[in-house]
């Protein structure tokens, strides 16, 4: 009848008409089965209805009529496309400013829902008009009518944005930020939030960034921010100023908190990340004059420069039990090893173990019996000969990590030692003590700067590496003046010149330096060119040194994405094999933690290569020389056609090792990308070559760090028993990276079993040794895991020293078990406390009760879901485990944390004594 009426000639009737049938519309009800009536019935009349609104004259009535059929559209989307969203612009062009039902969430959730997917849709088709293509060219002439919508862009964003905050205000924050993002104006969202909805907003759209293509991730984490300080959440906001390394959010995040104890504790979130002081002394391009460490309070330079950490996790080490120093026989139980006899170990090579064990077990609590509190001239370190003397004397440091105070009076006994290995290992030791923690006095600078220049190879190598450690992630130029030099120099050989390399690159990590990138790069260049031309005697390039020059170069842009596109165009035309494997580490350090997938498929392509080394191909010299000259011709023709691929000619596979470690680290920061990358390692593990085979074991470590998970260790566990002693070796060492500092029964029991197993292979008992030494690391207090803030933030300084160590390791006897151990080391900057501790106003230790459970996702769950399950309540300081999350159990204090890990300072919640009453 109400149809009927609409179509009579007096118009008097057409509005009580509209109305009756939006109000029948508007209030009808549908179960999850049923289409609502009055949509039911009226699907028959719509052509005729359509047909009649061409007819109507504009007006308000008319207005009213789009917006109905626009809700009738929803029935026919099979046949007539995006009519919702057609007669809704129709609808908005013909209404006056102000008039009633304005907004599209009037007509209730499932219509908006409708609204926003053709919003998608049309938008889409819209962009690709813009380009030039029309994807609708085989339609006939009646649909194309119909995919020409009317209105502008900017009707479709104001349209999205009514939509989004409809969706918004009704639990379906997910569906609002996909909308925004659909339509490329996720920018637009800040003001859209309120204090109900942003939490959650943030929360979705931060877990979002891992799928995002890279422009796209920044842009999110931005917009996050600007929602968190809009909301005055200064340390989520940090949190994200950080994951972005953007100086000028730091700066301005630090300086707009204004309570003093907010300030504290976002020091200390910055001397968690090792972000330099410098940055929240001025934003970029506004370096203060000299004098400028007084612009910080002292209490708020305490915080920054990680000066309580050891005095902290000394009482956390009492607190837990565990302050004793373990003996070498508590962690190896050999009586429990199924060994015979031991007569065939090597004493150095079981001695070099014991240096390792002792350092990483006790690391850090300062009171071993075997350096530290050994008797005056009677010390360990004689035990050894040459390098194993290094180690020894390195071990000192790490034993007193972070205790700068007492550890640099205990190493200075040593230095005055008349043996060179010895003095050598004195100056890693220095920097080992000094990792992570800045001192007024800058003493690692002011004790190693003058060693540099030594002509003994074993002390410039201490000093070098020294400074590189103590001063990780500082970006401190004072160090680069001084380490500079060494790149390039041709009076230096290979092995100075990477380390220098290596240590820029810790100390500028993720920074893009533009003086160090130009020093490594011209010198890859140099030694290219003369390879090329006088086929010269020393190695050159070709040392296996230079992994290390290229580590120091990727290192330079962790976590900098398309920032090191320059770079890596430089590299694909310098023509030595070395090239490659530099091209290799620099994209997998610039995607670090993206989680890109694009990325990863292009380092699985790396794989698939089958390279033949040099040495088998001598029976073929005249065939090569043919290929050579068919090649050059080629080369000539095709050239940068082939961009990567016109260098197949490469008998160098290393960068195949390296493509492994890649597919590791790009998919290590998002736990579904981490389970899809070990199935991929599976894969290479059956079909790889021998050099793909041997970098298998040290990804799936660095993939766990810290994180021992079942599959894990039995798949670690397989491969420790293969044939191939380099893939076993590199097994072993991932096992103790995965437990490192879990105090793992299981895997303990494994690295016993191997023991027994191992125990006429001098090499493989050595690694054994070590793994058990980092299972127990300082006695299951401290772990390697790079990501902290809730796994959600890479700590750059930890990643560059596990790729340190993991590059070590991809020629194991080349280096590991060669003379170059101490490189075990370099783990130190990765080594973190796992604890957290609660502080009172004043900084002191407030204990308080706290849950700790399995952290659970609750991303886009409806409602306030826990976020732990399976919960023990303890008494703080508490140990986190890297998969674990606290809570308060009270709400007796209030946090300044948003993260309950490190070290969160408390205030006392003003309205816990009144409920108290209130229950009394």
């Amino acid at each position: 009848m109400l149809v009927e009426r609409l179509k009579e000639s007096n118009t008097q009737l057409y509005r009580p008409a509209l109305e009756s049938l939006r109000t029948l519309i508007r209030t009808s009800t549908s179960s999850m089965t049923s289409v609502p009536k009055p949509l039911k019935f009226l699907r028959p009349h719509y052509p005729d209805l359509q047909t009649l609104y061409e007819t109507w004259p504009a007006s308000e009535d008319k207005s009213l009529f789009a917006d109905i059929l626009s809700v009738l559209a929803m029935t026919y989307s099979d046949t007539q496309p995006r009519g919702t969203l057609r007669y809704r612009l129709l609808s908005n062009s013909l209404r006056p400013p102000n008039s009633p039902l304005a907004n599209p969430g009037d007509w209730g959730h499932e219509y908006v829902r409708h609204l926003a997917a053709e919003l998608g849709e049309e938008f889409e088709l819209r962009q690709l008009e813009e380009e030039g293509e029309s994807p609708d060219q085989q339609q006939d002439e009646k649909d194309k009518l119909q995919d020409k919508l009317p209105g502008t862009m900017e009707d479709l964003h104001t349209l999205a944005k009514e939509c989004s905050v409809f969706l918004l205000n009704h639990n379906a924050e997910p569906d609002a930020v996909d909308l925004l993002q659909e339509l490329e104006m996720i920018e637009e969202i800040p003001p859209l939030v309120d204090q109900n909805t942003f939490d959650r907003v943030c929360l979705y759209m931060s877990r979002c960034v891992s799928f995002l293509p890279p422009p796209d991730d920044i842009i999110f984490l931005q917009t996050v921010h600007k929602i968190y300080l809009q909301f005055q959440k200064f340390p989520q906001a940090m949190t994200l100023a950080i994951r972005l390394n953007d100086r000028d959010l730091v700066y301005q995040d630090f300086v707009a908190a204004g309570n003093p104890l907010m300030k504290r504790q976002l020091a200390f979130m910055i001397a968690r990340a090792q972000i330099p002081i410098e940055w929240i002394q001025s934003p970029s391009g506004e370096e203060n004059p000299d004098g400028e460490e007084e612009d910080i309070a002292e209490d708020l330079l305490e915080c920054l420069s990680n000066t309580k950490l050891s005095q902290s996790f000394k009482s956390f080490g009492k607190e837990m039990g565990v302050e004793e120093a373990k003996s070498l026989e508590d962690i190896y139980k050999s009586h429990l090893e199924n060994t015979r006899s031991s007569a065939n170990i090597d004493s150095a090579r079981g001695n070099l173990a014991s240096t390792f064990v002792n350092a990483f077990v006790n690391a850090g609590f300062g009171n071993d019996k075997l350096m530290v509190e050994a008797e005056a001239g009677n010390s360990w370190i004689y035990k050894n000969k040459d390098h194993g003397m290094m180690s020894a004397t390195a071990s000192l440091g790490l034993s007193l990590l972070w205790d700068t105070d007492m550890g640099l009076s205990h190493i200075d006994k040593y230095t005055y030692s008349p043996e060179e290995y010895i003095k050598a290992g004195c100056y890693l030791a220095i920097g080992l003590v000094s990792s992570s923690v800045r001192t007024e006095t800058d003493a690692p600078l002011a004790l190693l700067s003058e060693h540099v220049e030594n002509k003994s190879v074993p002390l410039k190598t201490g000093a070098i590496m020294g400074l590189g450690m103590a001063y990780a992630g500082t970006q401190r130029e004072d160090v680069l003046s001084l380490l500079l030099q060494f790149i390039g120099d041709e009076t230096v050989g290979m092995e100075i010149a990477s380390l220098a390399a290596l240590a820029l690159g810790f100390v500028f990590v993720g920074s893009e330096n533009g003086e160090v990138t130009g020093t490594i790069l011209q010198m890859i260049m140099d030694k290219a060119d003369a390879a090329e031309s006088e086929q010269s005697q020393s190695k050159g390039l070709d040392d296996k040194w230079a992994r290390f020059l290229c580590l120091g170069l990727g290192l330079l842009y962790l976590g900098q994405q398309n920032g090191s596109d320059a770079t890596l165009e430089t590299l694909k035309a310098i023509d030595h094999p070395i090239s490659k494997t530099a091209q290799v580490i620099v994209e997998a350090c610039a995607f670090a933690g993206t989680t890109n997938v694009l990325r990863v498929q292009k380092m699985l392509h790396e794989c698939d290569e089958h390279i033949v080394p040099e040495d088998k191909e001598k029976d073929k010299k005249d065939d090569k020389k043919e290929d050579k000259k068919e090649g050059e011709e080629k080369k000539e023709g095709e050239g940068e056609e082939k961009g990567e691929e016109s260098k197949p000619k490469y008998k160098d596979d290393t960068f195949q090792a390296f493509a492994v470690i890649a597919v590791a680290l790009i998919s290590m920061g998002e736990e579904i990308g981490s389970q899809m990358s070990l199935r991929q390692f599976n894969h290479l593990m059956h079909y790889g070559e021998p050099t793909i085979r041997k970098a298998v074991p040290l990804a799936i470590g660095l993939v766990s760090a810290s994180n021992p998970q079942l599959p894990i260790l039995d798949t670690l566990s397989k491969y420790s028993h293969d044939n191939d002693l380099s893939v076993a070796l590199n097994a072993i060492f991932a096992m103790g990276l995965v437990g490192a500092g879990s105090n793992n029964a299981r895997l303990a029991q494994m690295l016993r079993q191997l023991a027994g197993y191992y125990h006429k292979e001098p090499d493989c008992l050595f690694m054994v040794r070590v793994a058990q030494g980092l299972v127990h690391m300082g006695k299951g207090t401290i772990g390697v895991n790079p990501f902290f803030a809730d796994r959600s933030v890479m700590h750059k300084p930890a990643v560059a020293g596990l790729l340190a160590v993991l590059t070590a390791f991809t020629d194991a006897k080349g280096f590991i078990l060669d003379k170059y151990h101490w490189m075990l080391y370099f783990l130190s900057i990765s080594m973190y406390p796992r604890f957290m501790i609660t502080l009172d106003e004043n900084l002191n230790h407030l204990p308080v009760s706290v849950r700790v459970g399995q952290a659970v996702d609750v991303v886009g769950q409806a409602g306030k879901p826990r976020t732990i399950s399976g919960f023990q309540t303890h008494e703080t300081p508490v140990r986190l485990a890297t998969t674990e999350r606290a809570e308060l159990a009270t709400e007796e204090y209030i946090p300044f944390a948003d993260n309950l890990e490190g070290f969160v300072i408390l205030q006392k919640n003003p309205g816990w004594e009144q409920e108290d009453k209130m229950e009394l």
